[in-house]
């Protein structure tokens, strides 16, 4: 988890490490957006171009399909890191999720980067701390090491 804030121009300079991550992908562009309207989602182009497949075939609920993908092109652009490791987001994006002049959390998920608020932070912190031990026990019977 890095603790980070968007500048006067709406950038979110990376920690280093997310920095190396995404240099260390062949294509450059990124698609930043929200799914939900409450956590941003930096996505590498590719693994959003996978998303976009998974929810165009998605068929139990195809109203839930296409809310997701109104809602991540409604907020979501494209965007490139540039040099110094910085990533803009949208004007929408950043009045949508309230993400200006407060403390952001970054934390990588299964190949995105999720940046909370530190509302979303703390609710997300109190709900995972209510069921800590009950799993960890889970996933280690499960065969977490």
């Amino acid at each position: 988890m890095h603790d980070c804030q968007l500048d006067d121009k709406g950038r979110l300079k990376l920690p280093s490490t997310f920095q190396q991550f995404l240099t260390s992908i062949a294509e450059k562009k990124l698609f930043v957006t929200s799914l939900d309207r409450r956590i941003a989602r930096i996505y590498p182009i590719s693994v959003w171009r996978e998303n976009e497949k998974l929810i165009e075939g998605f068929r139990d609920r195809p109203q839930s399909a296409r809310n997701v993908m109104f809602t991540a092109q409604d907020l979501g652009a494209d965007a490139e890191m540039d040099s110094q490791g910085r990533v803009l987001f949208n004007t929408t994006l950043r009045k949508e999720l309230d993400l200006q002049n407060q403390e952001l959390h970054l934390y990588a998920y299964r190949g995105h980067i999720k940046v909370l608020t530190e509302a979303i932070y703390q609710e997300r912190r109190q709900r995972a701390s209510k069921t800590a031990s009950e799993s960890v026990e889970l996933l280690e019977r499960a065969g977490l090491k």
